[in-house]
């Protein structure tokens, strides 16, 4: 299993604590990884953006600071605090931080 924060124990941890962003582009944390999820803390510097990609896998976006959009198969979506996005594996997206954002993405097996 990869290197994550919290492993597959009850256990517990606060987010924001975890929040951390960089002075530029991406950091990423990998908080939990199972042989069907994995949870992963996003932290985006403002101005990044990541061009448009598609996952094999389904994915919910969960905004948690921040401010910044993702456009989902053509849509653009204001991406902050307390936004939950649902997308379906191959669908195309991308995403643009205007300010530092952070996120919880979560991947899933279809």
């Amino acid at each position: 299993m990869a290197n994550t924060l919290l492993s597959l124990t009850a256990t517990h941890t606060h987010l924001q604590a975890h929040i951390e962003y960089p002075q530029s582009g991406v950091l990423s944390k990998v908080l939990l990884n199972t042989d069907s999820c994995q949870y992963t803390l996003f932290c985006l510097a403002a101005g990044t953006e990541i061009s448009e990609h598609t996952s094999t896998c389904n994915a919910v976006v969960q905004g948690l600071a921040g401010q910044g959009s993702l456009t989902l198969v053509g849509e653009e979506i204001p991406l902050e605090a307390g936004v939950f996005i649902v997308m379906p594996a191959h669908a195309p997206h991308a995403l643009k931080a205007t300010e530092n954002l952070a996120f919880l993405l979560t991947l899933s097996q279809p």
